[in-house]
């Protein structure tokens, strides 16, 4: 049975979290979870546009996106946050015997805190297991993670480097490798686990609520961000399953950048 709802050219995965966990484990490919102030993108950018349409797995992480599909096309879509990906998907690797993860980080801090982690939850890692990215720019490829992919041949690929660059990047790496590991392109979720982000109780997940914990923590890092969510209602009530069309500026900018 397709467990996979289209909506703004994106295939949603509609099941549980374990099944989604389960399905990543079994076959590999990358998955992504876009968030509300993601989706302004898919106007914006020809790169991120095919990276989260040709995603092996697509986490519908967004409450406004379900409540909005529900309400504006009456449609049920059951949500998984990217929190609660990465908390099932950790709790996994933590009881398994043997499993090799390379985790994709932004920075220096984002490494210690998330191998502390590691350490209090008994995670057996190497210091090459930790790979620091570059600023990419906007069309992504790193042949250097791809040559230690290669090298470790890690079951599983964390990318937690944020969204925009990161899917881009799944893409690549999936293209790119020799094999098919599991990557999972989850963003600010592993610093919800690690410290890294400001810190999201279950009960605020549940209630869609994570957002504003993170506004009230960082004001002028969301209030931003959250404004690009805005527009959010008019594209799922105007293109429903389909993928909205570029802006024209952005068709002009990709014509330029091929001339």
């Amino acid at each position: 049975m397709d467990q996979r709802i289209q909506i703004l050219g994106i295939r949603f995965f509609d099941g549980t979290v374990d099944e989604a966990v389960a399905g990543m484990v079994q076959n590999g490919g990358y998955l992504v979870a876009p968030s509300g102030t993601c989706f302004a993108r898919l106007r914006q950018d020809t790169l991120y546009r095919e990276a989260v349409a040709r995603a092996d797995m697509a986490l519908p992480d967004s409450g406004a996106l379900v409540l909005l599909w529900k309400l504006l096309r009456g449609r049920k879509l059951t949500r998984i946050s990217g929190w609660k990906y990465i908390h099932h998907l950790s709790q996994r690797f933590f009881a398994a015997q043997r499993v090799r993860v390379l985790w994709v980080l932004p920075n220096e801090s984002s490494r210690e805190k998330t191998s502390d982690w590691l350490l209090a939850n008994h995670f057996p890692f190497a210091e090459q297991d930790f790979y620091l990215a570059p600023y990419y720019q906007s069309a992504v490829k790193d042949e250097q993670l791809v040559k230690e992919i290669e090298e470790r041949r890690p079951d599983h690929v964390v990318v937690g480097i944020g969204s925009g660059p990161q899917e881009k990047l799944g893409l690549y790496l999936r293209e790119s490798l020799s094999y098919r590991p599991a990557i999972h392109c989850i963003g600010a979720a592993l610093g919800f686990l690690t410290g890294d982000q400001v810190a999201i109780p279950d009960w605020a997940d549940q209630f869609y609520l994570g957002w504003l914990l993170r506004l009230c923590a960082q004001p002028r890092v969301f209030i931003p961000r959250l404004t690009r969510a805005l527009g959010l209602p008019l594209l799922i009530a105007r293109y429903g399953s389909e993928m909205p069309p570029l802006k024209l500026e952005s068709r002009i900018s990709k014509v330029e950048n091929m001339t």
